[in-house]
């Protein structure tokens, strides 16, 4: 793991639509280490997708703090913008029609991201065997999609995505629309990516045979990141220990976990009790269970 390479605090995103302003991001914080590969996780409209617009650079933050790398997010304008785009990040889509053109072979796909780049032909050509082969489909190397199953697409969609050498690597539900085989072979080429390239990825997911696949999963609800897991592995990867936190922002906040809120019947407020090493928490209404509160006068 190396040092910090993506800081959100206090991130904002509103949309205005029409006279009605929609709050997507209601001061998000999040911190990824450089070379880190980790899962976002949440139901839909909880704000992953902008949060990964805002990090791709497709779309600026209202409020807060956004860095990747040297680039502060919110003061991007212009070529920087669009520099970042094509340096630091690369893109794979959910849907495999976004990420390649389909009258182009799979390396000539590869290639195009730095054609436009301008790099000479025979380090396209070195750059796209090499990255082919990466991802497990030099002999693929051309077809055109229509030729490929959609889970070799999204490999190709890969390598396209680090033709550029990016540093950040954004999936936005890579295996989403193939079968559970293909989807572990996706996989398998992120991680053969983050490992051997040193990118750092970003998976946003519903597959949770994938988000179990990762050492950190972080859970966005309402516009905020809402819960954590770390995992341990063994030098097999075998996972030998798995913990689930509560995010505490900035400010104190938290965000307890839905099934927990719904079990004990909490709603509007809550009685909360400093302990000698932790808090106590109960929903109103349960202050007879309550044992005495600590210090005060």
């Amino acid at each position: 793991m190396g040092k910090q390479y993506i800081s959100c605090e206090g991130l904002v995103k509103i949309y205005k639509v029409a006279d009605i302003e929609v709050v997507a991001l209601q001061g998000l914080d999040l911190e990824i280490q450089d070379n880190e590969m980790l899962a976002l996780v949440g139901p839909s409209g909880s704000g992953k997708s902008t949060l990964m617009n805002i990090l791709g650079g497709l779309d600026t933050p209202t409020a807060g703090t956004a860095q990747v790398g040297n680039y502060n997010l919110l003061e991007m304008q212009g070529r920087e913008q669009v520099r970042y785009r094509s340096r630091e990040v690369g893109f794979v889509w959910q849907q495999t029609t976004r990420n390649l053109l389909p009258y182009l072979t799979a390396q000539e796909n590869v290639e195009l991201p730095m054609a436009l780049a301008g790099q000479p032909g025979p380090r396209r050509a070195r750059r796209s065997r090499e990255l082919l082969d990466a991802v497990g489909l030099a002999e693929r190397a051309h077809h055109r999609p229509e030729r490929l199953s959609g889970g070799e697409q999204q490999r190709v969609a890969l390598a396209v995505a680090m033709a550029n050498r990016p540093h950040l690597l954004l999936a936005d539900e890579p295996t989403g629309e193939v079968d559970s085989e293909s989807a572990a072979s996706i996989f398998e080429a992120l991680r053969h990516l983050n490992q051997t390239y040193q990118v750092t990825i970003i998976i946003v997911t519903h597959d949770q045979h994938v988000a179990r696949r990762v050492d950190r999963v972080v859970g966005i609800r309402d516009g905020r990141t809402s819960t954590e897991t770390i995992r341990r592995r063994d030098e097999r990867g075998v996972t030998i220990h798995e913990q689930e936190y509560v995010i505490l922002d900035k400010v104190g906040r938290m965000q307890l976990p839905k099934p927990y809120i719904e079990k004990l019947g909490m709603k509007d407020r809550v009685k909360v009790v400093l302990e000698t090493s932790h808090l106590g928490v109960w929903p109103d209404g349960g202050e007879k269970s309550l044992p005495p509160a600590c210090g005060g006068d």
